[in-house]
């Protein structure tokens, strides 16, 4: 009975620090704090030897020296003509697809998540050339705005992610592994949607008005020419990887290296954009470095008071079966989705998700790309989904409007949970193949 108390305590605890509004790192934080003060009468003193040493191993590993290279990366591409280069390119090309140019914002939004490695970002890039001449030619609303915020979230899950590496440290699995593990899940989540919009334009011409005239040959071919930046970039990253030349930390340094040399060869590094978008990466990795700090306390807190035990025990008392044990989860996520963004929904639950996981049989690896995809069904979960406010400020509707037309894409993403649930080899198949264990 005591255990449980506890475990409701720091429940009740994250619940209010972060129903007041407390930013996250300093609500985790604080929850750790007054849980080992409150519950295990532990002096001041006492939490301060703890938190010290957590500082310096959660912020230094080197592994998560990854984390700004790419996001720098994707702060220079942000600050160049890729984006339009990939609209450019994808326009022609999608022609002749049920659909048309709905098709650019899951195509684009897939090809540029190759390159960036966040959600936002990806949104964010696609949605300010796709919208405006989506809007001008007459396509559905409901469809672009759907089709965008559900694609944009590809941007966790397509191999470079930011989530992957934190998941690769905080789990201690191969993050090399993890980003082959994430390509086809991702791939294939594109593919559905794509399917979707092309079944719902069969039915519904309306929703995609054909262009007056057809694409020429050579305007095909310089659309292709216009991916060739994009191609090489995403060549470089992956191949670095998947070849084994060089570890995700070298990859994502070489990308920087590329993505600079492609800046500066098409005149469009300056001095302004080589700091914009350096201070930008400052950033969101000091962010994103807090909230780890902040959560491996709050789970070294929870540690001290049996948190993680005690739900494992009581979890493990229901004798669930290994899918009971996943459904249980997908409802534990979706009601987390709904109040915090993915990485601090992932380093908050994973020292009590992890250790289920296992126990039922689960692949480590397997669980990652589970844990992004529920991340991603966060993105366009109302309140607190990040696409549906990026959407919002990118095209002043009302966010009932958002809501309504992310809810099919919602369900198609739930559809590619329990897809890789049934058949995990679409998560393992090219990990284990080219990473032979």
């Amino acid at each position: 009975m005591e255990s449980m108390i506890v475990a409701f305590g720091v429940l009740g605890l994250v619940i209010f620090f972060l129903g007041i509004g407390v930013w996250v790192f300093a609500g985790l934080m604080l929850v750790g704090t007054v849980g080992l003060a409150l519950f295990m009468d532990m002096p001041a003193h006492r939490i301060g030897t703890i938190l010290a040493p957590l500082v310096i191993r959660s912020s230094t590993a080197w592994e998560l020296s990854a984390i700004p290279m790419f996001i720098w990366m994707g702060e220079i591409i942000l600050r160049t003509d890729v984006s339009t280069r990939l609209f450019r390119g994808l326009s022609p090309l999608t022609y002749h697809l049920p659909g048309r140019m709905l098709h650019t914002n899951i195509f684009g939004s897939a090809v540029f998540a190759a390159i960036c490695g966040s959600s936002a970002a990806t949104t964010v890039t696609v949605g300010k050339i796709t919208i405006p001449e989506l809007r001008r030619r007459g396509y559905s609303s409901a469809l672009t705005y759907g089709s965008l915020a559900g694609a944009g979230s590809l941007g966790l899950l397509i191999p470079p992610s930011i989530m992957m590496i934190v998941y690769g440290v905080l789990a201690e699995v191969s993050i090399s592994r993890l980003f082959a593990a994430g390509l086809i899940p991702g791939l294939m989540i594109a593919g559905i949607y794509s399917a979707y919009v092309i079944i719902i334009s069969l039915f519904k011409p309306d929703v995609a008005p054909a262009d007056i005239t057809a694409p020429s040959f050579r305007e095909m071919l310089v659309g292709i020419a216009n991916l060739a930046p994009i191609g090489i970039l995403i060549s470089v990253v992956l191949g670095a990887i998947y070849s084994g030349l060089a570890t995700p930390s070298e990859t994502a340094a070489i990308g920087v290296a590329a993505t600079l040399i492609y800046a500066g060869c098409t005149w469009q590094l300056s001095w302004r954009t080589f700091i914009d978008s350096l201070m930008a990466s400052v950033h969101t990795s000091c962010m994103i470095a807090a909230i780890m700090i902040s959560a491996s306390f709050m789970s070294t807190a929870m540690g001290f008071m049996h948190v993680p035990h005690n739900i494992a025990t009581a979890i493990d008392g229901l004798q669930l079966s290994p899918y009971q044990l996943i459904f249980i989860l997908v409802l534990f996520y979706l009601l987390l989705g709904m109040f915090l963004e993915g990485i601090s929904m992932m380093v908050m639950s994973l020292p009590i998700t992890l250790p289920l996981i296992v126990a039922a049989g689960f692949d480590p690896i397997w669980f990652g790309i589970f844990l992004i995809l529920m991340a991603e069904l966060a993105q366009i979960t109302p309140p607190v989904g990040f696409n549906l406010f990026i959407l919002q400020d990118l095209t002043k509707t009302p966010i009932g409007r958002i809501i309504l037309a992310c809810v099919p894409f919602f369900a198609l993403m739930c559809l590619g949970v329990a897809l890789i649930t049934v058949f995990p080899e679409i998560v393992l198949w090219l990990p284990d193949y080219l990473f032979q264990r």
